[in-house]
């Protein structure tokens, strides 16, 4: 009698939740942003865009420099992470406008 072949197990989807970037950046706490904030055209424009939406939204936890970096390291980080290296640089130099929006000091490095 011929043994009976195994089939293998089936494995779960490599990825389930595609977009759970973007649903985070819905129902988070951190910040109500502006449409479009970060294919604004300038760094700049970015930082001072942050800055507006963390000074006037209710629905951030933390102090309004914070929240306004804490969005913007999740898109570099997270959300923006298939960037073309041009957007990224951009977003990179919007940290350091949003830090001199804000009057903290430059980050070395």
């Amino acid at each position: 009698m011929a043994a009976k072949r195994r089939t293998p197990a089936k494995k779960p989807d490599a990825h389930p939740a595609r977009r759970w970037s973007a649903a985070v950046s819905k129902r988070s706490n951190a910040l109500d942003l502006e449409r479009g904030v970060f294919t604004l055209p300038t760094a700049a424009q970015i930082a001072k865009s942050l800055k507006h939406s963390a000074e006037a939204s209710q629905r951030r936890k933390a102090g309004p420099f914070q929240s306004a970096m804490s969005m913007l390291n999740f898109e570099i980080n997270r959300a923006g992470r298939n960037l073309a290296p041009a957007q990224k640089r951009k977003l990179e130099r919007a940290k350091q406008e949003l830090r001199r929006a804000f009057g903290r000091p430059a980050r070395s490095g």
